[in-house]
């Protein structure tokens, strides 16, 4: 069994697509853990549920942050006995042999953290495309996408992340399962093993950074960081904290680069980050 736990707020909409391609999974071996931290007098009931409400735990929760999300989606799985969890976001369109995969590479990969391969959903891609991209409705849009995520790498000197293969079509080079410095939180997947020895998330960050915290405390802890290309969405980039480039979406950036930094950055680096965050909020 796989605990799909996801984290929304407000942003209801994007959970049309999420949902649908959901129920057309091959295997419904899943639950998912549908964590809601919408300010109570906001809160919406979901149509779009109906179609999987057999397979729906749902958790109202304070708005303390996505790794406060995470958290309450693992301690629930974690009471149900789910021992496989599958991080994602709200604003992501799963393959239709996604939980199969995932529950499958997770078994293959004990003590590991996995980041699936993660496609730019049509329409949603960050910078101008290279190549022409047909577009055709979910779910049976042909597999030769644009990367946002197969892989990633980070910058120390900086205190950033990058992906690996964004803005590429996909080809080959992609399809080899191989070890990476971090994992996406838009796609994460580990077992019980993994929670037990890293621990919980931290809640120290609002949005953004506490998927690389997670990764960097689990390479301490000699858990194996790794990329499986088998594991496949697609992500409407952004959608779920109002689009790239958004007040919103700076914000946290920055707040969260800034405490990730001071927790692991060599010292010039923890200066530098230091520097420009309080140059900008003058």
């Amino acid at each position: 069994m796989l605990a799909i736990i996801a984290i929304v707020y407000r942003n209801y909409e994007v959970l049309n697509d999420f949902i649908t391609s959901l129920s057309l999974q091959s295997s419904r071996a899943y639950t998912l853990y549908l964590v809601d931290a919408t300010d109570e007098n906001e809160r919406q009931v979901i149509p779009w549920i109906r179609k999987i409400e057999d397979k729906v735990v749902y958790l109202p929760t304070e708005n303390k942050g996505y790794a406060h999300g995470v958290n309450v989606g693992i301690r629930e799985a974690i009471k149900a006995g789910v021992t496989h969890y599958a991080i994602v976001n709200p604003d992501i369109v799963f393959d239709t042999e996604f939980v199969w995969e995932a529950t499958h590479a997770i078994a293959r990969n004990p003590r590991s953290v996995l980041g699936g391969k993660i496609y730019y959903a049509p329409g949603y891609e960050y910078h101008e495309k290279k190549e022409p991209l047909t577009q055709v409705p979910y779910p049976n849009t042909p597999k030769t996408y644009f990367v946002w995520y197969a892989g990633a790498t980070a910058n120390w000197a900086h205190a950033t992340i990058t992906h690996t293969g964004v803005d590429e079509l996909d080809s080959a080079k992609y399809n080899t399962p191989m070890p990476t410095d971090m994992v996406s939180g838009c796609l994460m997947l580990y077992d019980k093993t993994v929670h037990d020895i890293v621990g919980a998330w931290d809640t120290g960050y609002f949005m953004y950074y506490e998927d690389a915290d997670f990764c960097v405390r689990a390479h301490k802890k000699n858990i194996k960081v790794l990329f499986e290309p088998r594991v496949v969405v697609w992500h409407k980039n952004a959608q779920s904290t109002g689009g790239s480039g958004s007040a919103f979406h700076s914000k946290h950036m920055r707040q969260a680069q800034l405490r990730f930094g001071l927790k692991y950055a060599p010292l010039r680096t923890k200066v530098h980050l230091v520097k420009n965050y309080v140059l900008r909020k003058q």
